[in-house]
């Protein structure tokens, strides 16, 4: 999206949007409990480069028994994969099988825009841009094949260590 000269990485920023049904009779901190991560997303040895994972829980207005999650990252593409595999071996760890329903929604998303709307009055219409850098969308589309590449094999590996763990009941 913003060009990075050769050798860099380049850090992208992304959104997983996670919704969860408590099974009745399950309160919030029930979930919260069972789902607090104890084990933060940072890889040692690593260089952060700007690298962030900050995760804000909602309870939907109508529908107090849905959780949504919303995670924040801004990481170089490896940083996206080694902070994946953290968490499906925390969540294959840590289930929640006992507090929400089976069925979980999950989008995620490359931001490709940030803009700020709380001035009063006229806004002037602007190209899309990442804190000022202007967004290339060739390089939106290569990202946007990789991060789906990156997300496909978190999901075969949470997919997997789920199974086995309900094969082991």
């Amino acid at each position: 999206m913003i060009h990075v000269p050769a050798g860099e990485q380049k850090n992208i920023r992304t959104v997983s949007i996670l919704t969860r049904r408590l099974k009745e009779g399950k309160t919030y901190e029930d979930f919260r409990r069972a789902w607090f991560h104890t084990t933060g997303f940072a890889v040692k040895g690593k260089d952060a480069g700007g690298g962030k994972a900050e995760l804000l829980t909602f309870i939907n207005i109508f529908d107090p028994r849905e959780i949504i999650v919303l995670g924040f990252a801004a990481t170089t593409l490896e940083q996206l994969k080694d902070a994946l595999d953290i968490d499906v071996k925390v969540r294959g760890e840590n289930p929640l099988d006992d507090v929400i329903e089976p069925v979980i929604g999950r989008a995620f998303a490359l931001q490709v825009a940030g803009d700020d709307f709380s001035a009063a009055g006229e806004i002037p219409y602007s190209p899309a841009a990442i804190d000022g850098n202007k967004t290339d969308m060739a390089e939106v589309a290569e990202d946007l094949r990789a991060l789906a590449g990156i997300y496909a094999t978190a999901a075969k590996k949470r997919d997997a260590t789920n199974e086995a763990r309900k094969q082991a009941r």
